[in-house]
C-alpha cells in the first residue's frame, strides 16, 4: 500500500519521470538463497470491492473519496449519497480472485503478501462473534493460493480499521482497541493455522506520525483542543502493545508462527557533509527507529526519549505495559521502500526534508529512483536490529494505456525494478543482510491508497479502470510480467 511517507513534512514535490534509453535486458547475478520467497503484495480494501458484501462493515477506506497528484482525498464519517468512494469496488478481487491468483501463478509467486479485512471478520470491530462468511471468503482465498503453490503472508490491520471503532471510540487512542484487536487476531490465528506462516501486524505502523496520513495508519481525527502530537503518542502505544500481545498470542496458538511489524523506511542522506546537515538526518530518520526500538528491541530507549522530547510530548509506559512491549518483541521486520530523501537544517534544530536529489531521476509522481537506496536500508536496518528482513513493498507508480498491440509496453517499471532487485541482491550475497523474501507493491493495477486513483498504476497486470469508476475490470499482461517470471524461475539471477 503505497502512501505518502512520514518524511513527507515540508517534503518539495513535482517534477516528471526521464530515463535515458536502457535495454531491458540485464546482466546475470548471483541470485537469491535456496527457499526465498518471491511474488507481489496488495491490500483488502485496495482490490477486493465488495464493500457490504458477505456481512462486511465499513472500513476506514471506505469513506475516502478520490484524490490527484497534490490533491487530498476527502475523509467522510459515513457514505454520503451519491459520492463516489473508489475502495469500495476496489478491482474487484472478491469475485476475481481466482482468475488473480492464476496469473500471479504463471508468473511463477512463491507468495502473495495481502491482508485480512478486519471488518469482513468484525463488521463493527467490537462484536462478540466472528462474521462466519468473512472467514470463510479468506479460507477460500488462502485455499486457492495454496493449491497454486503461493504462500499467503498476511497483514493483520493494513489501513482497515472497522469505521465503528474511530465514531464510537475514537480508534487507536483509545485503549478498548487493545482488546479488539487482540480478540481479531485470536480469531484469525485459530482458524488459519495450517494455511498462513508469516503474519504483520501493522502495515507502515510509522505513518502514524505522519502529519497527512495519521487517518490511514489509526484513524485519528483530531478535535480542536487536542495536541495532535500526543494523540499520536499514545495511538501509537496502544498499537504497540497490541502488536506486542498479538505476538504472544501467535507463538502460543502455534509455535511456528511468524510475526513481524512492518515500517515504511525511507533513508535520508545529508544534503551536504555541513555538520549540522548530518544531524538533520538523523532526526529526521529518529521516527523511523522510535517504533522499531519498541517493537523489536522490546522497550521505549534513549532513541524514543529523545523523539518524545522532540515531540514536546510526556509518556510514560505502565509497567504492565513494558513487561507486554518486553515480552512480545517482533520475529523479523517487514519493510516497504520506494526512495529516499535530503535532509539539511541551517542550525541544528530546523529541519528541511526535500525529495529533490539532483543526483536521482524522478517518476510520474515526483518521486525520487533510488535502487541504491534500498541496499542502504537493508545494511541500515539489519546492522541495527540483527533479525531477518523482509521487502514487503517496492514499485513503480506511472501513467500507462495499452498501445496498438493491446500490451503496456511498461520499460520503465522493468528497469526500475531491476535495478532495485541487484542492490537487493548486493545486500545479501556482499553484506551478508538475512532477507526472507521481496514483494513488490501492486502486481495487479489497483487504487492506490495515496491518491485514490487507478491512474496511478504498479501492476504486471493492466487492469480496466480510470480514476472515475468506468471500465470492464478486465485484466491484461503489461511487458513487465513475463520479464519477472523469468526473474523468478532464475531466482533472481536473470535481471
Amino acid at each position: 500500500m503505497e502512501t505518502t511517507t512520514a518524511a513527507d513534512v515540508a517534503l518539495e514535490s513535482g517534477g516528471s519521470a526521464t530515463f535515458e534509453s536502457r535495454s531491458v535486458a540485464g546482466p546475470a547475478s548471483p541470485g537469491m538463497p535456496e527457499g526465498f520467497l518471491w511474488g507481489g503484495a496488495v491490500a483488502a480494501n485496495q482490490v477486493e470491492g465488495a464493500y457490504l458484501e458477505g456481512g462486511k462493515g465499513l472500513s476506514i477506506a471506505d469513506v475516502q473519496t478520490p484524490g490527484a497528484h497534490g490533491v487530498p482525498r476527502e475523509i467522510h464519517d459515513h457514505v454520503r449519497e451519491g459520492v463516489y468512494y473508489p475502495n469500495q469496488t476496489g478491482i474487484d478481487a472478491y469475485h476475481r480472485y481466482k482468475e488473480d491468483i492464476a496469473l500471479f501463478a504463471e508468473m511463477g509467486f512463491t507468495c502473495l503478501r495481502t491482508s485480512i479485512s478486519w471488518p469482513r471478520i468484525f463488521p463493527n470491530g467490537d462484536d462478540a462473534e466472528p462474521n462466519e462468511a468473512g472467514l470463510a471468503f479468506y479460507d477460500a482465498v488462502f485455499d486457492e493460493l495454496l493449491a497454486h503453490g503461493i504462500e499467503p503472508v498476511i497483514t493483520l490491520s493494513h489501513y482497515e480499521t472497522p469505521l465503528s471503532l474511530v465514531t464510537r471510540y475514537g480508534s487507536w487512542r483509545n485503549r478498548k482497541l487493545i482488546d479488539f484487536f487482540v480478540r481479531f487476531c485470536e480469531t484469525v490465528f485459530t482458524r488459519y493455522r495450517g494455511k498462513v506462516r508469516y503474519w504483520m501486524t501493522f502495515n507502515e505502523i510509522n505513518e502514524v506520525m505522519n502529519k497527512r496520513l495519521p487517518f490511514n495508519q489509526a484513524g485519528l481525527v483530531f478535535a480542536e483542543d487536542e495536541n495532535p502530537d500526543e494523540v499520536k503518542v499514545v495511538a501509537s502505544h496502544n498499537m504497540m502493545v497490541a502488536s506486542a500481545r498479538a505476538v504472544l498470542l501467535a507463538h502460543k496458538i502455534c509455535p511456528d508462527y511468524k510475526v513481524g511489524c512492518m515500517i515504511q523506511y525511507t533513508p535520508t542522506y545529508a544534503r551536504t557533509c555541513r555538520p549540522e546537515d548530518v544531524l538533520a538526518r538523523r532526526l529526521n530518520i529518529m521516527p523511523n527507529y522510535y517504533y522499531l526500538d519498541v517493537m523489536a528491541r522490546g522497550r521505549y530507549t534513549g532513541l524514543c526519549r529523545a523523539q518524545l522530547r522532540r515531540l514536546g510530548v510526556e509518556f510514560e509506559a505502565s509497567a504492565e505495559d513494558a513487561a507486554i512491549l518486553a515480552a512480545g518483541t517482533v520475529d523479523y521486520i517487514a519493510l516497504s521502500y520506494y526512495f529516499s530523501c535530503v535532509a539539511s537544517s541551517e542550525t541544528g534544530d530546523d529541519l528541511t526534508v526535500a525529495r529533490n536529489n539532483p543526483y536521482l531521476e524522478r517518476t510520474d509522481w515526483g518521486w525520487p529512483i533510488d535502487a541504491v537506496g534500498l541496499r542502504v536500508s537493508l545494511n541500515e536496518l539489519y546492522d541495527c536490529y540483527q533479525l531477518p528482513l523482509f521487502v514487503v513493498e517496492n514499485g513503480y507508480g506511472a501513467h500507462e494505456e495499452p498501445g496498438a498491440g493491446g500490451v503496456v509496453e511498461d520499460d520503465e517499471r522493468i528497469d526500475f525494478l531491476r535495478r532495485h532487485i541487484a542492490q537487493m541482491e548486493r545486500a545479501v550475497n556482499e553484506d551478508y543482510v538475512e532477507l526472507i523474501g521481496y514483494t513488490t507493491w501492486g502486481p495487479i493495477d489497483l487504487v492506490s491508497c495515496g491518491s485514490g486513483q487507478m491512474e496511478k498504476r504498479y501492476g504486471f497486470i493492466y487492469v480496466d479502470r480510470d480514476d472515475a469508476g468506468n471500465g470492464t475490470l478486465a485484466r491484461s499482461k503489461k511487458k513487465s510480467f513475463d520479464w519477472y517470471r523469468r526473474v523468478i524461475a532464475s531466482n533472481g539471477r536473470e535481471l
